[in-house]
């Protein structure tokens, strides 16, 4: 008996499940908090709660992740070089502190309109060498011909022995702005990436685990490691798309909304008739707009683990993610005890940062440049959770929340508060924690609210379920505003929102949201049996998809019936008639298509090709058509469990 092994690294929970290859069936799961900030302990906590006796015969490993997609939003990537080739728009904003601008490039037709200018490119790489961790390397017209950005490339390479990434490998589509900034954001993934690959293998590999190592693309489908590797910027929204295809096959409907609730973010996507729902724009990350085919989504900074707090009897929720106080009390012995003793602050003092259920401990993570008011800050926030009181007494002076709000998004240190995973755990709807912890902080804010106990849970409950409804009636009412979205669910209007699409919900606690929700819109609402390792099924899940784009055109319109160009992925071929241009892509495209499944492990009998040839024929023209686009898509017919 063979099974399978799904993973997801999110940003609060690593996932895993496992999956009976003879029949799809899910044998066994569990999670572990994700680790910082090295995700290796995590992995190996997640696995080690599983079945020894499955995990012997596991033969393919899938996994997704929101790494990648965090260090893009957190600014936290490693530094990269970036070389433009040819006539760039130099009055748009680079992410890339390094920067050249060189001589070379090519016209529509793939033409060299000027000489490379190797000389520049090899002074500029000896000077940035030692600053940057990978060199990105976009070309004008590189998707009609490549061959200045493999030059480049290659005596990077030699120059250098750093990785050297290319527009033209990460997408055939024209637009040279948006190809260098999708460069450059794969170039600074690729260390990241590697060490969540590392990790990965490095710990099935020491339990004697000889497996098939796969990755899930934004897109919802997978792809194998080593492509994973090449280009991570594909893999951004991974753990997104793992919750789309894992809610589509745990609830069974091929067609159906998702809301995934995390410990950071809820994420809110459909799928439709087994195919996601794609943007038809290319993905943008941390405000960078990238040439990476996603999945269409809306997100919220709302999740299990948001910061709840008080300010002059106002709730708030988030936008922050902290520590639960329930998890804190678990991870940290004498952490109860402190939040007991903790005296409440005066009212006027009260902020994000000055709260009485909030706390700070030191994350791990290597000390950069620090001001002089960081500094004393950090020095005295050690390995145990220390309150503001705490702080104030040990720099004998009160503390600056600027400073505390800077060493937060310097990740050096970690906040700890109330959560709505708090407020779950004292009306007892959901108990993997501390719960005691969690009631010591709600009487605190309750108080502060003048509610009563349960009146300040609930108030919280409601307010991240009305959250909830918001962003997924945004999704589906795409272009209509919130506060128009927001009117109705408050009730200014007697009238309410009915869906005809079913919503599933995943995340560890959404079972608890799903009568609240009910209450908000009038929808199917399921919450799937092992909704809490939802991305993690995901991530096994994800079908074999490659999409090749193909564009063929004659070489002059002076001469439209001789000498046509086809310009493939990282080739440019010419052919002295239409019809051999024509066969040879055709041919090509499938062999892309069929070599690539092959390196998911799928084999010829389960791939199913399909070939969509549109042609640019004006009225009145009488030859080969002025452009054909032929667009081969292969996908695998079997789930990859099968």
């Amino acid at each position: 008996m063979h099974y399978s092994l799904g993973i997801d690294a999110g940003g609060t929970y690593t996932d895993a499940a496992l999956v009976r290859d003879s029949d799809g069936e899910i044998v066994d799961s569990n999670k572990a908090l994700t680790t910082y900030p090295d995700p290796l302990e995590g992995i190996k906590n997640v696995i080690d709660g599983l079945n020894p006796e499955y995990l012997e015969n596991v033969k393919l490993v899938s996994v997704s992740t929101t790494l990648s997609t965090n260090t893009i939003l957190e600014g936290t990537g490693f530094p990269v070089a970036l070389i433009l080739i040819g006539d760039h728009p130099v009055e748009k904003e680079l992410p890339a502190e390094h920067v050249l601008f060189a001589a070379g490039g090519h016209n529509h037709n793939g033409e060299e309109v000027a000489a490379l200018d190797l000389e520049a490119i090899e002074k500029f790489a000896l000077q940035v060498k030692d600053k940057v961790s990978a060199f990105a390397i976009s070309s004008y017209f590189s998707t009609r011909n490549p061959e200045h950005e493999i030059r480049a490339r290659d005596l990077i390479l030699e120059l250098t022995g750093l990785p050297a990434v290319c527009g033209h490998e990460l997408s055939q589509e024209l637009g040279a702005y948006e190809r260098a900034v999708t460069a450059f954001l794969n170039a600074q993934l690729i260390p990241i990436t590697r060490q969540f690959v590392k990790s990965i293998i490095s710990d099935i590999t020491k339990r004697g685990i000889n497996a098939r190592l796969l990755m899930l693309k934004c897109d919802g489908s997978v792809v194998g490691i080593k492509d994973a590797l090449k280009k991570p910027i594909e893999t951004i929204f991974s753990g997104p798309a793992a919750s789309l295809v894992g809610a589509s096959y745990l609830s069974g409907l091929k067609t159906c909304a998702v809301v995934d609730v995390g410990g950071t973010s809820t994420d809110i996507s459909s799928i439709c008739m087994g195919v996601p729902d794609l943007s038809d724009e290319g993905a943008v990350v941390g405000g960078w707009k990238t040439r990476v085919r996603a999945i269409r989504m809306e997100t919220t900074a709302t999740g299990g683990d948001s910061h709840i707090w008080t300010v002059n009897r106002e709730l708030f929720l988030g936008p922050r993610r902290v520590i639960p106080l329930a998890v804190a009390a678990v991870k940290y012995p004498d952490f109860l005890n402190n939040l007991k003793r903790t005296p409440m602050h005066a009212r006027e003092d009260l902020g994000e940062n000055i709260q009485p259920t909030k706390f700070f401990v030191r994350s791990g993570y290597p000390t950069g440049e620090l001001s002089r008011a960081e500094a004393e800050v950090l020095e005295v926030i050690g390995e145990e959770p220390v309150s503001v009181t705490e702080i104030n007494a040990l720099i004998r002076k009160d503390v600056y929340p600027q400073t505390l709000d800077s060493l937060t998004r310097k990740r050096l240190v970690q906040a700890i508060g109330f959560t709505p995973t708090d407020a779950l755990h004292v009306l007892g709807e959901y108990t993997a924690w501390n719960a005691e912890a969690s009631r010591i902080g709600a009487e605190r804010l309750a108080r502060l609210m003048r509610m009563t106990l349960g009146e300040f849970c609930t108030a919280v409950k409601k307010r991240v379920a009305r959250n909830m409804a918001l962003h997924l009636l945004s999704y589906i009412l795409a272009g209509v505003p919130y506060t128009s979205i927001a009117k109705i669910l408050d009730g200014n209007y007697l009238a309410k929102f009915k869906l005809d699409i079913p919503v599933v919900l995943l995340g560890g606690p959404v079972r608890a949201y799903r009568e609240e929700l009910t209450k908000i819109i009038d929808a199917e609402i399921l919450v799937p049996e092992h909704a809490e390792v939802g991305n993690a099924v995901g991530a096994l899940v994800g079908k074999g998809i490659k999409r090749v784009e193909i564009l063929i055109r004659p070489a002059s319109l002076m001469s439209p019936d001789k000498d046509f160009l086809v310009f493939a992925p990282g080739s440019r071929l010419k052919f002295d008639t239409y019809s051999e241009a024509l066969d040879t892509a055709t041919t090509l495209g499938k062999k892309l298509v069929a070599d690539y499944m092959q390196g998911c492990g799928l084999s010829e009998n389960q791939v199913e090709i399909s070939i969509d040839k549109r042609t640019i024929l004006p009225d009145g023209w009488n030859h080969p058509p002025m452009e054909t686009n032929l667009l081969v898509m292969g996908i695998g017919i079997r789930g990859l469990h099968v």
